[in-house]
């Protein structure tokens, strides 16, 4: 941790970088510093950083030799931060495990949080070099895919600002997700390559190292009458070595870690067999440690690709645990004490396994009996659900467990007879529900369910939005929550308004702190003020023109990137998320097709100017989702190419999106596309910052739309479509998608043309499975929903077109996000399930 130790030599590594989203404006909030002691101090920081870490000169350093030096100057300040903190022990950290730390570049956030944004400035211009230049040449660290990573994120900040203790644990993958471009509009996937020249935030804790094991036996030995000891023999063994990132909340109060585990083999060769010359089967063992931490998620299509899942998740459990416990033991020495002193927070399935995870290293390492070390484990966990769908709700094969991680079976086992046990001895012996609360699934072959062993591990078990909690008690684990209802608790969602509004948007930020004073800076709740404001013209003026200086800065980024020219007064309508068939982006470019149809149709018309700005990422596997990217960009190529719809429709397909393509892209929204079927989005996080940057949000009351729609009035929001009940409703009948589209002429017309390759005249079949599979399997229930949102799209043309109520609505969803904000999450989880005081 940061106050273990902390000074490490510097690596003298600075970070790989990708192309630039330039800052449209510079950064002046009313937080920052510039006396010319700080600027002067902090401009030789860098200069002796540049000289001494680097080892270059500012006449032949690079862009990215700036950023590095830049951060590793700015680290030393949080670290001074973290040191007058002192080295106390809290009465009670959090530990939160996430697969996914979807954390962007982290520059802006230290100078933002320190309060150093002008004086790093300065510092900068001072030695002729450009402030926006530098954070641009800093990559986006690759740790996460989407939401989930990105929460994670978010939590973290919010937990240093509100001087929560608290670790993070993850992985350091060497290549995160993937680098997505886009040939011929097909997704093509490269490694994501962020590491490639060091990472200046990191420390290297090679003193934090653990024995991960995997497959072996498991043998039993008597301890004393009536005792056995059930000892677990790896087969296989990989070490998993700490890397720390610091976090520093604002106004630099309080710093957190991130500790990132990378897998690395016991011996980095084989020596005998390389001076053999076998020089490639000398490294195999290092290859297959290695890959653990190579790659978020691996393709799951092949059993190997199983495998490896399963390894990693257990990998940086085990190694979270273990070094969790070892702290436990040397700060405390009782673990029985564990609950008192730690909360565990499982960030959905992935980190599961930590049920039998930490019952095993009670019961091997440290000699518990079963109940004590059964009461420890469920005092001290809890788990936050994520999904719905039964296809993310995660399993395994038994028959993978066993070899995989033997010891771990057996206790899963053995915590499922005891639970089964438990409900015949209250009367609940009912095969069908045993079945349906046991931790074995064994209709489709014997799967552990994991979600179920969560539920079982956890003191406390958490949606992520009112909606998606009440769906969690009634469905997926409806039996379960019956035989403990108070178990199952809300806590929505939140965001960081740090990053996604003081960062992100420094235009709207100090347009706040104008209007409700700088306050608002330390307090979101003081953003509520801005209602008063929403119905002044002149205050609208300079709302709108904030947003207009924004989206000529997208604008600019669009052409970089994908040569297309886009109008910044036309209505910016965006769907920015992972690649899903049921987040619908397919709903959004049918109605795109159906409106360059109608257009065509009726050129002469006052049609509402609008761009249709698209990013995501496809699963490498999931070829429906990739045939969906495809259909976009072949549905930009044809809009965009005719003249007929010229000025009045575009098309845009944004590829690699990130977390900075985000910043670029959000501040410049006009519609927030949250489209979604309704039940099936646990919350969303993307139509919190959209709505919180005054985007207004065209969505289904799925997820936190419902409360954002709460919150900001109906009449602030377009909603459409069948809710949550509806879709059962609707499910239940017989080809509902047959009638939808007999029943809607446009949109029988717009699949028609997407069959019939009038996006695809080289390959007129091209987009026939994606009509099929609406056709005769609707699962998402696109057909349904159609009309209702055409609909709403035209109520969102007429809106746009009243200027002065239009400006309104995006002041008033402004003001009233403040509830979003992650900060108001942690309180409710500190309070709630963590049972964590907040400063």
């Amino acid at each position: 941790m940061l106050n273990e130790k902390l000074i490490a030599p510097e690596t003298g590594e600075d970070a790989s970088g990708q192309a630039s989203v330039h800052r449209a404006v510079a950064r002046t909030l009313p937080v920052v510093s510039t006396s010319g002691d700080a600027v002067a101090d902090l401009r030789e920081a860098i200069l002796a950083k540049l000289a001494y870490a680097i080892g270059k000169t500012p006449q032949n350093a690079r862009e990215r030799d700036w950023f590095a030096a830049t951060a590793l100057a700015l680290r030393d300040r949080i670290v001074d931060a973290c040191m007058a903190n002192g080295e106390s022990v809290p009465n009670k950290r959090v530990y939160y495990l996430s697969l996914e730390f979807l954390i962007g570049r982290l520059l802006s956030d230290a100078m933002n949080n320190l309060g150093l944004v002008e004086t790093t400035r300065a510092a900068l211009r001072d030695l002729g070099v450009d402030l926006d230049t530098v954070e641009g040449a800093e990559p986006d660290a690759a740790l996460g895919n989407g939401g989930l990573g990105r929460l994670a994120a978010c939590f973290m900040e919010s937990m240093a600002s509100l001087s929560i203790p608290a670790i993070g644990y993850g992985i350091r993958y060497d290549h995160g997700l993937f680098r997505q471009s886009l040939e011929d509009g097909w997704q093509k996937e490269a490694p994501e390559t962020w590491l490639a020249e060091g990472n200046p935030w990191e420390f290297v804790r090679p003193e934090a190292t653990y024995t991960i094991g995997f497959g072996g036996h498991v043998t039993m030995s008597a301890v004393s009458e009536g005792v056995i000891r059930r000892h677990w023999h790896p087969a296989e063994t990989v070490q998993a070595v700490a890397h720390d990132v610091p976090v520093v909340g604002w106004r630099g109060r309080h710093v957190n870690t991130l500790r990132l585990w990378k897998a690395e083999a016991e011996a980095p060769v084989e020596l005998a067999r390389f001076n053999g010359g076998d020089h490639i089967g000398a490294v195999a063992a290092r290859s297959r440690a290695e890959a653990i931490s190579r790659v978020l998620y691996p393709s799951d299509s092949s059993d190997s690709g199983q495998e490896l899942r399963l390894r990693q998740e257990y990998f940086f459990t085990s190694a979270s645990l273990q070094d969790l416990v070892r702290r436990h033991a040397a700060e405390r020495g009782d673990l029985r004490t564990l609950p008192d002193h730690a909360a565990i927070q499982l960030n959905d399935t992935h980190p599961a396994i930590a049920v039998p995870e930490l019952m095993r290293l009670l019961l091997e390492d440290h000699g518990f009996n079963w109940e004590d070390a059964w009461h420890v484990t469920t005092n001290t966990l809890g788990y936050t659900n994520h999904t719905l769908l039964p296809e993310a709700l995660e399993t395994w094969s038994v028959e993978l467990m066993e070899r995989v991680l033997p010891r771990h079976m057996q206790i899963i086992y053995l915590i499922n007879w005891m639970h089964l046990e438990e409900q015949g001895r209250h009367g609940r012996a009912d095969a069908a529900q045993l079945a349906s609360v046991s931790l074995i699934e064994e209709a489709n072959g014997k799967r552990v369910r994991m979600g179920h062993l969560a539920f079982l591990g956890a003191r406390r078990v958490n949606g992520v939005s009112a909606l998606h909690t009440d769906l969690m008690r009634s469905t997926v684990f409806k039996d379960l929550h019956a035989l403990d209802t108070d178990k199952i608790v809300n806590k929505t969602n939140g965001i960081t308004f740090r990053r996604w509004l003081h960062n992100c948007n420094p235009e709207l930020t100090r347009l706040a702190v104008e209007a409700v004073g700088a306050g608002v800076l330390d307090n979101p709740e003081l953003l509520t003020g801005l209602a008063d404001h929403a119905s002044d013209a002149s205050f609208q003026d300079r709302y709108r023109s904030m947003r207009r200086a924004r989206k000529e800065a997208l604008a600019r980024v669009v052409v970089e990137r994908t040569g297309v020219t886009i109008d910044p007064s036309s209505l910016f309508d965006v769907q920015i998320k992972r690649i899903h068939e049921y987040k619908r982006q397919l709903l959004n470019v049918i109605e795109t097709v159906a409106l360059y149809q109608a257009i065509k149709a009726e050129p002469h018309r006052d049609w509402t100017p609008r761009v249709k700005i698209f990013g995501g990422k496809a699963a490498p596997s999931y070829v429906q989702a990739k045939l969906i990217i495809k259909l976009a960009c072949d549905v930009a190529r044809v809009v965009n190419d005719d003249p007929d719809v010229a000025g009045r429709l575009k098309v845009v397909f944004l590829p690699n999106y990130s977390v900075s393509l985000a910043e670029a892209i959000i501040p410049a929204a006009d519609l927030s596309e949250q489209i979604s079927t309704a039940g099936m989005e646990a919350s969303g996080t993307g139509n919190m910052k959209l709505a919180l940057n005054g985007a207004l949000t065209i969505g289904t009351l799925d997820g936190a739309n419902i409360e954002i729609r709460d919150h900001v009035g109906a009449d602030n929001i377009f909603i459409f479509g069948l809710d949550a009940a509806g879709v059962q409703a609707r499910m239940n009948e017989p080809d509902y998608a047959g009638a939808a589209i007999a029943a809607s002429p446009r949109l029988a017309a717009a699949l028609d043309l997407i069959g019939t390759g009038g996006f695809s005249p080289d390959d007129p079949a091209r987009f026939r499975p994606i009509v099929d599979s609406l056709v005769h399997n609707d699962r998402y229930l696109l057909t349904v929903d159609f009309e209702d949102y055409w609909r709403a799209q035209r109520a969102v043309d007429t809106a746009w077109n009243d200027p002065a109520a239009w400006w309104r609505s995006a002041i008033l969803n402004t003001a009233r996000m403040a509830w979003f904000s992650s900060d108001r999450s942690m309180r409710e989880y500190a309070a709630e399930i963590w049972r964590v005081r907040v400063a």
